[in-house]
């Protein structure tokens, strides 16, 4: 039974009713057989319903943008997580906030209930504009130039539900750094905005095309400085540019960072110049009071009280207090072990940050979270609330400070279980490293799988998931990386694959590693400049006699948390969404998309107008040459292929790339769009009467990707 009474949908907006409604028909249909399961997995991931590793149940994520919560939110969240999960909110290296467990029928219930707390999962996964993140210390980071909240909330509500980019072949990834120091990581993302100031004018330097996973690349720049109010014309464009040109049928290449390496930066700047008279909005100004409301910023006359560690609360002032630009006030930084809170514990949190902080939270990429606007007097009473809470460690981001992903814990890519080897690895730097608790030249991070989840190639010392056939059984392992993640100056590194180690002997590798850079590391050389200057093969050496495999004991054939053999069991990930088969499906989908057309006309949304009518002659088109057993694995490639194909039979849209692409040579004016628009519809008509006239055809599901 679904959950979601419609009944009590009324005081919601139009846009996220229709969300929650259409959710629940899907689920209907699809559980009565009415719609094919990979169709609806398609549909669900844009939903922020993800497949979990346990057969039954889904991971449910939230779209957060730049990581601001309210105390409200969280405790909204945690009734959430009570009422239909196991009751524990998991933070998310994207500063979301997953939910695990979740039933499918449920999961309209729990829309409604983000949606009344001014939340939402929409395009939290899938081949969408995913979470746009930001440095958490935005807004009150002594060292920007301005406040970055304000374009990264405008960004995220701009794309939120744009028809640009509902189908990409894959997901794009932005972020926003406060500073030059780039604490927001943008040079691995698909595209990165670093603020700056020139000639008096706000603006950002854009990077595009960086990405983490199986192969590595940093961004390269596109722009040293763009116009503030350009940064979302930009972005729409080279998104137009990707969804036409962009990899679809092989999953591993469909990134942005692919096709830049393909086509150049040059030539993909060219495209992006092809796309903006098609874009509606040539200059987006935005609206710099789009910043979170601080609610009732606490007085600085807090009575003095001792701590309840002196020596921790000494640590914690070190590593988790910064003071803010704002004279007077501090941030704090809050350590969640793993990225786990449980629902009391968060509702407790929500308490302690009404009290001693202000309303502007932020979730963090280090998988904790920044309250904001503490005034000094609080802070022994904010400390000794957080340390009765469990969350008192000091060591926010620095060497004691580990991130990782959910591993074989709940994720269906994993293949070794990171979150046992995360504990074991903090307990390690605590006990046989306690000075390294409050240094952060080293920085460790740890995946599941290679996908990289855990950021493990923008850590200083990396892991990821991965196994050792050893005779006839197979051992869990780590590829070790070395040399990623961001220096002091700003400087974006990608780290060295340096050896595959059994995972059982990881602590000793973290040994080894630190032991070597203190003794032959020089005074104050960055751990980076380090590896650079000794090169991937020097510790290849040191670490060699650790990957041995042929010595293993039993135990090294356990991972992490078991008593047991290891056993390999990787499911299918959804990441990059999902194939339908059906030829008359896809067709219905063009028709759909005539539809969304004509509801934008009829809202004056004309840009949006003309890019559904556009997707509706490229799917009609995919559909017909499928129905051919043409592969289609790019939008510019179904131009090209339909022209070969059917040019005799549709003589009145030829040549085929110069029918369709005259969206991105006019304006989205009212009289272009209603033309462009008519076409469509006549060529969607031609389409479905054509494939009327064949027998019906089932094709690859493989080749359904464009």
């Amino acid at each position: 039974m679904i959950t979601s009474d419609q009944s009590t949908l009324d005081h919601l907006s139009a846009p996220v009713r229709d969300d929650i409604e259409e959710l629940t028909n899907r689920i209907y249909a699809y559980q009565r057989g009415q719609e094919d399961e990979d169709r609806f997995k398609h549909y669900r991931l844009t939903r922020g319903v993800y497949g979990q590793r346990q057969i039954g149940v889904h991971m449910f994520r939230t779209k957060i943008p730049f990581g601001h919560i309210t105390p409200d939110q969280l405790i909204a969240l945690a009734n959430i997580s009570e009422k239909y999960t196991n009751g524990r909110l998991h933070i998310t290296t994207r500063q979301n906030v997953q939910l695990h467990y979740v039933k499918l029928n449920d999961s309209p219930a729990i829309w409604k209930e983000l949606a009344e707390a001014g939340m939402t999962a929409r395009e939290a996964c899938g081949n969408t504009v995913r979470n746009l993140t930001a440095s958490p210390m935005a807004g009150i980071d002594p060292e920007e130039p301005f406040d970055v909240s304000p374009y990264v909330y405008a960004s995220f509500d701009y794309f939120l539900r744009n028809p640009i980019c509902q189908e990409m072949g894959r997901k794009i990834k932005p972020a926003f750094s406060s500073s030059e120091k780039d604490s927001a990581f943008t040079y691995f993302h698909d595209f990165g905005f670093i603020p700056r100031i020139q000639d008096g004018k706000k603006g950002f330097k854009v990077v595009i095309g960086g990405g983490l996973g199986a192969v590595s690349m940093i961004a390269p720049t596109a722009y040293e400085f763009l116009e503030a109010d350009r940064i979302i014309p930009f972005m729409e464009a080279a998104i137009r540019v990707f969804d036409r040109y962009g990899e679809r049928e092989k999953r591993m290449k469909a990134r942005m960072k692919y096709l830049l390496k393909d086509l150049g930066l040059e030539r993909f700047m060219e495209l992006v110049a092809e796309e903006m008279p098609a874009v509606a909005n040539k200059t987006y100004s935005i609206d710099e009071s789009l910043v979170p409301s601080l609610g009732e910023v606490p007085a600085d006359n807090f009575e003095a009280i001792e701590a309840l560690h002196p020596k921790l609360y000494a640590e914690w002032l070190k590593t988790n207090v910064t003071e803010q630009k704002q004279g007077g006030y501090h941030a704090v930084a809050v350590r969640v072990p793993l990225g786990n809170l449980e629902a009391e514990q968060a509702r407790l949190l929500a308490s302690l940050i009404r009290e001693f902080a202000s309303d502007d939270i932020r979730l963090s990429v280090q998988q904790g979270m920044i309250l904001r606007y503490v005034p000094p007097t609080a802070l022994p009473h904010l400390f000794n609330g957080l340390y009765a809470l469990n969350l008192g460690l000091p060591g926010y981001d620095t060497t004691a400070d580990i991130t990782a992903c959910p591993g074989t814990d709940t994720c269906a890519l994993g293949v070794t279980n990171s979150t046992g080897l995360t504990t074991v690895l903090e307990e390690l730097v605590r006990d046989e490293f306690p000075e390294m608790v409050t240094e952060d030249d080293i920085r460790i991070k740890i995946s599941g799988c290679m996908n990289g989840c855990g950021q493990h190639m923008a850590a200083n010392i990396g892991f990821h998931g991965s196994s050792i056939r050893v005779g006839q059984r197979i051992a869990p392992a780590m590829q070790v990386v070395v040399g990623g993640g961001i220096a002091p100056d700003g400087r974006g590194f990608v780290a060295e694959k340096v050896i595959k180690v059994p995972t059982r002997r990881i602590p000793q590798v973290i040994r080894d590693l630190f032991n070597d850079y203190k003794e032959n590391a020089s005074e104050g050389e960055y751990y980076n400049d380090y590896v650079v200057r000794q090169g991937k093969r020097y510790f290849y050496d040191v670490l060699k006699p650790l990957g041995n495999s042929k010595n293993l004991t039993d135990e090294e054939f356990f991972d992490w948390g078991q008593d047991h053999d290891y056993r390999q069991e990787i499911g299918v990930g959804e990441c990059a969404g999902v194939s339908l088969d059906v030829i008359g499906a896809i067709l219905n989908d063009a028709s759909n998309k005539v539809i969304a057309a004509g509801e934008s006309v009829k809202g004056e949304a004309w840009a949006d107008a003309g890019y559904h009518a556009y997707s509706a002659m490229i799917t009609a088109a995919k559909a017909l040459l499928l129905a051919e057993d043409v592969k289609c694995n790019t939008h510019i490639g179904i131009l090209k292929d339909f022209t070969e194909q059917f040019g005799d039979r549709f003589s009145e849209a030829m040549p085929f790339p110069e029918f369709v692409l005259r969206i991105k040579k006019n304006e989205p004016t009212p009289d272009f769009v209603n033309a462009y628009l008519a076409d469509a519809r006549a060529f969607v008509s031609k389409a479905i009467k054509t494939r009327e006239a064949q027998l019906d055809k089932v094709v690859v599901g493989e080749y359904y990707k464009a």
